[in-house]
């Protein structure tokens, strides 16, 4: 009786384990990977507007960054965001910044800190709550900072850059690799961008449980 208990806890715990890996490679799935189309969207931004993704659709692009107040990695990038945005808005490649954190775990992230985070450090790009921390998922964004370049095209935007700003969080004087940047000159060029994914190094995304 006792080995046939055991034998039945031992099934239930393999049938758990493989309903765990099934969503988690579902959900892996459902994430826009490289040339992917990606879809529409719309989110509040810190001035109470609703700014979607179709917003840039006569921009050759968009630089999608997903960000925050509290994380120190992003906030070591912060100055390079904005230095982003003015250096490639004008070439038509804005940056969308999107919080994707949730106040409810991490205060110092709510659309009202946001707010005074953009008046302190005077970005100059949108900078937008995930509200019902949907879109994240679906561009498959695990870090703060996590990068992600879209160029657009007759249909939808496409995704050609996944990953890092670039090599060093911790100094960019001593940056070595601009991956970002050299990704946007690849597609104003024509040319293969390479690398097209690198790792995104930051804080993990704060979710409710």
């Amino acid at each position: 009786m006792k080995t046939t208990k055991i034998s039945r806890i031992l099934i239930f715990c393999s049938l758990i384990a493989i309903l765990i890996m099934g969503f988690s490679e579902k959900n892996n799935l459902s994430s826009y990977s490289i040339n992917d189309s990606v879809d529409d969207f719309s989110l509040p931004n810190t001035e109470g507007k609703q700014v979607s993704l179709s917003d840039y659709s006569e921009e050759k692009g968009v630089i999608v960054i997903f960000t925050c107040n509290t994380c120190p990695y992003a906030v070591a990038y912060e100055d390079r965001i904005n230095d982003l945005h003015a250096k490639y808005a004008s070439k038509g490649y804005p940056v969308l910044a999107i919080n994707p954190n949730d106040p409810s775990v991490q205060p110092g992230d709510s659309l009202e800190e946001m707010k005074k985070r953009k008046r302190e450090k005077s970005f100059q790009f949108n900078y937008l709550l995930d509200v019902d921390q949907k879109v994240y998922p679906q561009f498959g964004a695990t870090k703060t900072p996590h990068v992600f370049l879209l160029q657009n095209t007759d249909k939808k935007p496409q995704l050609k850059y996944i990953g890092a700003i670039d090599d060093n969080y911790k100094d960019a004087s001593q940056v070595k690799e601009k991956f970002l940047e050299n990704a946007i000159e690849s597609l104003e060029n024509n040319e293969q961008i390479n690398p097209q994914e690198t790792k995104a190094i930051g804080c993990t995304i704060k979710v409710a449980n």
